[in-house]
């Protein structure tokens, strides 16, 4: 069984920066890609950031500049660093990997909760 456990949202005013976290755990082999994801209410989930297991990034173009995402393989973990948060960044996080696990042996997305985020102006 693999875990995705997300932490670090919460509510920040305008220009303000957070930290989000994303936890791997359980029967894991491999990581490949880990990535962000967002879904503002009444919108559609988004891609924000993604990293790749050698440290490619790429990013949605509204964060660029503000936003970056990292990794700690060593740990399983993703980070989301946000900082000139704006009030449209709004939204639930989810974070997802692309973990390879046994029994069947194969590459599977996993999704985390998601961790709200909340930025007044």
């Amino acid at each position: 069984q693999v875990r995705l456990v997300e932490s670090g949202g919460g509510l920040v005013q305008a220009g303000g920066s957070l930290r989000l976290s994303c936890a791997a755990s359980g029967s894991i082999f491999s990581i490949n890609d880990m990535g962000w994801y967002r879904q503002a209410p009444g919108k559609q989930r988004k891609l924000v950031a993604v990293i790749t297991s050698g440290g490619s990034t790429n990013y949605e173009d509204s964060v660029k500049g503000r936003f970056t995402i990292s990794r700690d393989n060593a740990k399983n973990t993703v980070y989301l660093q946000m900082n000139s948060l704006k009030p449209e960044d709004t939204a639930v996080y989810y974070c997802k990997a692309r973990i390879l696990v046994a029994g069947p042996m194969g590459w599977y997305d996993y999704w985390g909760q998601g961790t709200e985020v909340t930025v007044s102006s």
